[in-house]
């Protein structure tokens, strides 16, 4: 049940980040679809929930995702919780934190 209210929640989130996000971030979904892909080559399936954004500044983004993998090898699914830099449209870095962590994405005050 937990892992159906996920991935009805990862759903209706991509869909809402997919179009409220402005054209200046690329295709976010796919950015992270990518970074999917790489992170986790022999995943049987997969979905992502985004927890928040953070714009760093124009053309940067800081992303908290949520991931959700099903291995081959495992029947349990496999949880994980990523920050993307995303530059351009483009991933530019990804750190794996706890998934029970706070998050502070703020710029840093000079």
């Amino acid at each position: 049940m937990r892992t159906r209210l996920a991935l009805l929640m990862g759903l209706c989130m991509s869909l809402l980040v997919s179009v409220s996000a402005p054209a200046s971030t690329g295709d976010l979904s796919g950015v992270i679809e990518g970074f999917m892909a790489k992170q986790f080559p022999s995943a049987l399936s997969h979905f992502w929930v985004v927890n928040g954004t953070q714009w760093q500044a124009e053309n940067e983004m800081v992303v908290d995702v949520n991931t959700v993998v099903m291995n081959r090898a495992s029947q349990e699914p496999i949880e994980n919780r990523f920050l993307l830099l995303v530059v351009e449209g483009k991933l530019a870095a990804a750190q794996n934190i706890p998934l029970d962590s706070s998050v502070d994405c703020q710029p840093e005050s000079a």
